[in-house]
């Protein structure tokens, strides 16, 4: 393993919010190369660094999750939703140029469902993606939100999925009430996914790798 596939399998396991996270990865790739060059092999700096993934989680058990606050979550809510209603917007455009060429009125119904059926499914998977590969929605970003597992660790794709099942079944205002009574804030489904909804603001410094 080089320098650079090490450094980066610790940063993997690293939510892509993580404050600090880049500059981790700079310190520790400094910190490697101070190792080489005091003579010592790759093979040994690396083994006392030990498995990226428990290295990882020693830099996350020194940043406390804030539990998010209700007033953040709904405003970050209503801005991803305020999102797709300017993309349902757009899409209404052509539909109704149809009209202004005396075209069919099924022809526009069509339209218009498919402009639904669009948004809905840009919906659900925008959450489903933008939470698994960045850690957090245009709407969680603009209001300093981030989604990670109950470790702070980055969520998987499985844990992205489940956390959005509760609007694919319609059960989203049950599963909402859930945030209301438990100590973190979690959602029924982030219960169950492992995973809650946490403040993005740098709030402690990590440690510096050592031997």
């Amino acid at each position: 393993m080089t320098t650079e596939q090490y450094v980066q399998a610790v940063l993997n396991h690293m939510p892509p919010a993580m404050p600090r996270r880049e500059q981790i990865g700079i310190e520790l790739r400094s910190h490697i190369v101070e190792r080489l060059e005091h003579g010592v092999p790759l093979d040994e700096v690396l083994r006392q660094l030990g498995d990226p993934a428990v290295l990882a989680n020693s830099y996350l058990a020194e940043v406390p999750l804030i539990a998010a606050p209700h007033g953040r979550r709904i405003a970050a809510k209503l801005l991803d939703v305020l999102l797709f209603v300017c993309l349902f917007a757009a899409l209404l455009v052509p539909a109704a140029a149809l009209s202004a060429f005396d075209v069919a009125e099924q022809w526009i119904g069509i339209a218009l469902i498919f402009s639904v059926i669009v948004v809905g499914v840009l919906g659900a998977s925008y959450t489903v993606l933008a939470e698994w590969r960045f850690g957090q929605t245009l709407g969680k970003y603009l209001v300093g939100l981030r989604v990670v597992r109950e470790s702070g660790a980055r969520i998987s794709f499985g844990q992205s999925v489940v956390r959005q099942l509760p609007g694919f079944l319609q059960v989203w205002w049950i599963d909402a009430m859930f945030a209301l009574f438990t100590d973190n804030r979690q959602r029924a489904f982030e219960l169950l996914s492992k995973t809650r909804v946490v403040a993005a603001d740098p709030v402690a410094e990590p440690r510096h790798a050592t031997a």
